[in-house]
């Protein structure tokens, strides 16, 4: 099956998200399913979790699965903050919740196995995406079977990305023509680019409640069963 402009492969069976919401990285919050977002990315740490499982070092950062992190590193150098050490008078790797894992001890001890190659927090061995600095809310209408779904999504998330959100909701998503305000939408933009503003600034400025309007996308049926 062609793309239709997607831009993670040749197929939709390949599709690859390229953003989640904080609400979404928010639902990983367990060891077995362990996410984290730092600096605008978001990271999968449960192979890391499921690697150390039963050691103590996991602990803090088990304590943070489903939040942003971003508060442990320093953005310039994208690396964990460092302070100088009371004791040692080092500069050393700042970690509030106590030492995890990765990082050295506080003394040279020779039980520490530094031999796992980068720190889980280097490279991309982990990341699953980008986080969507920016949300709003989108709602969709299925004009053949008048159901309507109000879905959170990234500003920045083609329309393509969002038919994928919308998937658990109607399996032949694509097989609707999708418009606003009587227009077809391309599909390969953005809301903002199909000329679906975010009025949220707008809102704040007259002090009215958001949550009152919500712009709607609705779906004309064109009779092919295309199943994603």
């Amino acid at each position: 099956m062609p793309s239709r402009g997607l831009v993670a492969g040749p197929n939709f069976e390949y599709f690859q998200r390229r953003y989640f919401t904080p609400a979404e990285v928010a639902q990983h919050n367990q060891p077995e399913d362990l996410w984290v977002s730092y600096l605008g990315n978001v990271y999968n740490l449960t192979p890391l979790a499921q690697e150390y499982k039963g050691d103590l070092l996991l602990k803090p950062i088990v304590e943070v699965a489903g939040q942003d992190i971003s508060h442990w590193f320093d953005p310039k150098t994208r690396d964990i903050r460092k302070h100088i050490d009371p004791l040692t008078g080092s500069l050393r790797y700042r970690t509030p919740r106590g030492r995890f894992l990765h990082v050295p001890p506080q003394l040279p001890r020779s039980d520490w196995a530094n031999d796992f190659g980068k720190p889980w927090w280097q490279g991309s061995r982990y990341e699953v995406g980008r986080l969507s600095a920016k949300t709003r809310n989108i709602r969709i209408i299925n004009t053949l079977t008048s159901q309507e779904h109000t879905l959170e999504v990234g500003a920045l998330e083609s329309m393509w990305e969002i038919l994928h959100r919308y998937l658990p909701y109607n399996a032949h998503a694509a097989s609707y023509t999708w418009k606003y305000e009587g227009k077809n939408l391309n599909m390969d933009y953005t809301l903002e680019e199909n000329g679906i503003q975010d009025q949220q600034e707008e809102f704040d400025y007259l002090n009215m409640d958001s949550t009152l309007y919500t712009p709607a996308v609705l779906l004309y049926f064109n009779d092919d069963l295309t199943e994603l």
